[in-house]
């Protein structure tokens, strides 16, 4: 709806959604239901493009048991009212009807059949139905509050004024004559929402405009680190490890704080899999972690019995029957070597039972500390962000300006890993699209 305003041109919605995004898209479509005028914008050359790539490109869009305490944020409690107001089965409602296979894996976990792009596909398709508009390429220049003397905020139609910029493309970008400026366009709106993400994978064009946009309108943001993250070691931990990249194997990996029996992955850069990405959640820099690499067995009460009914056997020999099985032998090679290798020829019956308990508390406990994280490069999330004891935590508005509300990613919730975070990019998009 094009208007003339102060006698410039520009275009005015009901609301206009800032990202793309899973959080976005799920507002943009639930407030253009309800009839009201909406406009997305996105400085991605395309719509949900991390929804694209995750799951690995089959989409982890929900779980069937999502609870608060799958969630993280300084506030426990704000994600509570809009997890209880849109449960995951209101999302797998909408799955089935767009007649898009889907399957549970472990946990509770869904996943696409085919591909993410079903989900994206169905999210893009219902906002059309609803009348929603989504324009790309488009970067976000200023926000500003409408002057009260406004013509526009005297009707309580513009709250905000937006000017964007078109995103050159590349054919304009080799003009020679450096002739072609980005045209830029002004935008007004009584109700603006923020769902720009974090900074999780950048390649995927993430940035911190969200964080911008809340410390301008007043707002304070909790610490935000990358999350949900692979760990990387430098020491000789480091080097054990990345020998071993490749090897996978059940866990149990736990700080003082929370522990998760979970597959674990080495790899040439540090530990990885969902036993490592969950915990990543809970850890600060500088925090060691532990890792019990037998979970079903008291390798103390092991060696020591074993040491009675059958003295003559190694350390090695014991463990063997447990090789392929749930440790695999190129693991308990290397891992002799870094915590028995003094010891590795010695009979039992010549170690002392100190020794023994040592070594069967290291197995139940490998104790190492992190020399940091992959790093937002790699992080399916944000965590940190926009505090939300400034944010209602009802309909997700600004408590600092009215018409004004943060969504999805950019917001102090983050969760497990298994789909709880596009379970929350659903329900805090919901919310929000019932009112703005």
């Amino acid at each position: 709806m094009n208007n003339n305003h102060n006698g410039k041109n520009h275009s005015h919605y009901d609301v206009i959604i800032i990202g793309a995004g899973a959080s976005g898209l799920y507002c943009a479509l639930t407030a253009g239901r309800r009839g009201r005028r909406v406009l997305v914008l996105d400085h991605a050359n395309k719509a949900g493009k991390k929804i694209l790539m995750s799951g690995g490109g089959r989409c982890n869009f929900t779980n069937y048991f999502v609870e608060p305490e799958h969630f993280i944020g300084a506030n426990q409690h704000f994600c509570k009212s809009a997890l209880s107001r849109y449960p995951s089965w209101e999302f797998i409602g909408l799955v089935e009807k767009h007649k898009i296979a889907y399957h549970e894996r472990e946990h509770g976990q869904l996943f696409c059949d085919d591909s993410a792009q079903d989900i994206l596909s169905m999210l893009l398709d219902e906002c059309a139905a609803a009348g929603v508009q989504v324009r790309l390429n488009t970067q976000i220049e200023q926000v500003q509050i409408v002057e009260q003397n406004d013509s526009h905020a005297n009707n309580d139609e513009a709250r905000f004024q937006l000017l964007t910029s078109k995103k050159l493309s590349k054919k304009d970008k080799n003009d020679p004559a450096n002739e072609i400026k980005p045209a830029q366009i002004q935008y007004s709106c009584e109700s603006l929402v923020v769902a720009a993400g974090g900074l999780s994978i950048p390649t995927m064009g993430a940035s911190g405009l969200g964080y911008e946009l809340a410390q301008q309108f007043g707002h304070k943001l909790n610490p935000i680190d990358a999350s949900l993250v692979p760990f990387t070691f430098t020491d000789k931990t480091g080097e054990l490890i990345r020998a071993l990249a490749g090897i996978s194997l059940p866990v149990i990996a736990s700080n003082a704080r929370i522990s998760f029996r979970l597959p674990m992955l080495f790899t040439h850069r540090g530990l990885s899999g969902p036993a490592m990405l969950q915990l990543s959640n809970y850890w600060q820099t500088g925090e060691y972690i532990d890792i019990n690499l037998l979970p079903d067995i008291d390798m103390t009460a092991l060696l020591l019995d074993h040491k009675k009914s059958h003295p003559r056997q190694l350390v090695r020999t014991v463990l063997a029957d447990y090789t392929d099985n749930s440790v695999p032998k190129k693991l308990l090679t290397a891992l002799q070597t870094a915590l028995w290798d003094d010891i590795k020829d010695t009979e039992l019956a010549n170690i002392k039972d100190e020794r023994l308990t040592a070594l069967g508390a290291t197995i139940n406990g490998w104790r190492i500390k992190p020399s940091g994280t992959e790093g937002y490069r790699t992080a399916e999330v944000t965590r940190g962000g926009v505090k939300t004891d400034e944010v209602s935590s009802k309909n997700m508005q600004s408590n600092h300006q009215a018409g004004l509300y943060f969504i999805g990613e950019v917001l102090d919730v983050t969760g497990w890993l298994g789909g709880y975070n596009f379970q929350w990019a659903w329900a805090s998009g919901f919310v929000c699209g019932e009112v703005v």
